[in-house]
């Protein structure tokens, strides 16, 4: 695994780092220091040749093994310099004018991407990503060739934001395919790129985009100073990112949204957020993330505005359920007692008749149990992993109930809960629900519904608390926003929601915490 320890100042390796080794002019000095620092590595293939019709000129030719094209690097530079030079002119201006490696660049390299290289730490970054580098004696510079390729993953569906109605594309871990996969579907000049290298080993690639008239400033501004910050060896994954940038450190509840489909970001970036994708995963971070922004799906604007109400309602009402319903059950049986019918009370008395624990120790028993069948699910083979959890769960519910250590209205009430918490279409906010349930678990038994009230108002006031890049995390219900109601607990029709959400847009996110605005001011 890659550290991720920050570097500190008192370190003799980050003083040498910061110096820049500029390139030697005798070409066996620089391909020996190349091969001396990157420890004789077999996969660093180095090739010397002789250009020129006498072969006067010598040269060298470095690329990564499996990471570079070395059929086109054969193709269309070796073949160029070694064989095609020979039968023209160009031959003899190679060998008297006093810009050799101009002119090589101007009439030799038959390649679209070229760069020029002058110093050895660009040159092993470059080397390492899969470009190859040529050098030719006597000169202190050189040629970074653009030259990647190696195997990957091609477009595929993705598996952990399905849709019944929508494309089928997803990402994949290419930073090139997946900027791509975005410009095609907006084609506006200006969806603006940036991009960034993190990592002082991994030296991955990140790519900032945003639609320039649209995105806020401040935000992109923000952005660019929380990336700048970040100081560690290795970025991994797009979740070292997230874990770096979030407004909150500790909270249950993310404040940045991760997906992997295309048609998904790029409709956040027409709302006026911003895109990070990074090089190595399909999952691409949208900032900022609001608690709505979780509830929605990309299927919602694809079906009929009754259908995707009906559904997004359905998203909220079942959050809940995953959240709140053990602990209501367990308020209800063991502090309110008067709120149950006398024929449903009577019923289960009668179940627990022979339960030798509480009903705080059986939800946990159930919970328990049941996160542990989640988790072997997801970590087994995909084709037996589903059916264990189903199996799994049945049998042992079954036997659980039969043994006389569950009630079976306990094993209903986990088995909605756990169902529920499938719904929400975003992974991140479904953990944040099922952690929160085990506080309310707390609460209910120590408490009753006195306890989950008070739970669910310091719930709220937490959630009112934070904020996502300077745009507060409930918005627009806190501070309400009349005219963006159209797209939270139902969709509105799209011709009724063509206007960008106010809170999100340029020049509008801090204009209602910077100075007091008139409830007119702030609907328009």
């Amino acid at each position: 695994m890659t550290s991720i320890t920050k570097k500190t100042g008192a370190s003799n390796d980050t003083s040498s780092s910061n110096e820049k080794i500029s390139l030697k002019t005798n070409l066996q000095d620089n391909l020996q220091y190349i091969k001396n620092t990157l420890g004789e590595s077999s996969d660093i293939i180095t090739r010397e040749i002789r250009i020129g019709q006498e072969g006067t000129i010598k040269a060298g030719i470095i690329y990564t093994d499996g990471l570079s094209d070395a059929t086109s690097l054969q193709n269309f530079i070796l073949e160029t310099l070694m064989l095609d030079l020979k039968e023209t002119q160009l031959e003899e201006n190679l060998t008297t004018t006093t810009d050799l490696m101009d002119t090589l660049k101007d009439f030799a390299m038959t390649v679209g991407e070229i760069k020029d290289v002058t110093n050895y730490d660009d040159l092993f970054t470059s080397l390492i990503s899969g470009d190859a580098i040529f050098l030719v004696d006597g000169y202190s510079k050189g040629f970074i060739i653009g030259n990647k390729r190696w195997a990957e993953r091609g477009v595929t569906e993705p598996t952990a934001q399905t849709v019944v109605r929508g494309p089928r594309e997803g990402f994949s871990e290419n930073l090139r395919i997946n900027t791509a996969l975005i410009r095609r579907i907006i084609k506006d000049p200006n969806l603006w790129m940036e991009s960034r290298v993190i990592g002082r080993r991994s030296k991955t690639n990140i790519a900032i985009m945003y639609i320039k008239d649209v995105a806020d400033d401040a935000v992109l501004e923000e952005l660019r100073t929380r990336l700048d910050r970040i100081d560690i060896d290795g970025i991994l994954e797009s979740g070292y990112i997230e874990e770096l940038i979030q407004d909150s450190k500790y909270s249950l509840f993310p404040t940045v949204y991760n997906t992997e489909r295309p048609d998904s970001t790029a409709a956040s970036l027409l709302e006026g957020r911003i895109a990070i994708l990074i090089d190595g995963t399909p999952f691409v971070l949208v900032i900022p993330a609001l608690f709505t922004h979780f509830f929605q799906s990309t299927e919602d604007y694809y079906q009929r505005t009754e259908i995707a109400s009906l559904i997004r309602l359905l998203r909220f009402v079942s959050f809940g359920i995953a959240m709140l319903a053990p602990s209501l059950y367990i308020a209800a049986i063991t502090f309110h007692h008067e709120m149950l019918p006398p024929a449903l009370l009577i019923s289960l008395a009668a179940q627990r008749e022979s339960v030798p624990f509480p009903a705080f120790i059986e939800v946990m028993i159930m919970e328990i149990a049941f996160e542990i069948l989640r988790e072997a699910g997801l970590r087994m083979p995909r084709a037996i992993g589903s059916a264990m959890s189903i199996v799994g769960g049945f049998v042992i519910g079954t036997a659980a109930v039969e043994a006389g250590i569950i009630s079976a209205a306990m094993v209903i009430v986990v088995s909605i809960t756990a169902i529920a918490s499938f719904i929400s279409p975003t992974y991140d906010l479904s953990i944040a629900g099922r952690m929160m349930r085990f506080v309310f678990i707390a609460l209910a038994a120590t408490f009753g519904l006195y306890g989950v009230t008070i739970g669910l108002i310091a719930l709220v006031l937490h959630l009112c608390s934070l904020s996502s890049f300077g745009v507060s995390y409930m918005a627009p219900l806190s501070p309400f926003i009349a005219s963006d109601q159209k797209d939270v607990f139902i969709r509105a029709p799209i011709w009724k929601m063509i206007k960008r959400p106010s809170f999100i847009s340029k020049n509008s996110i801090r204009q209602q915490y910077e100075a007091p605005k008139s409830s007119k001011d702030t609907q328009e």
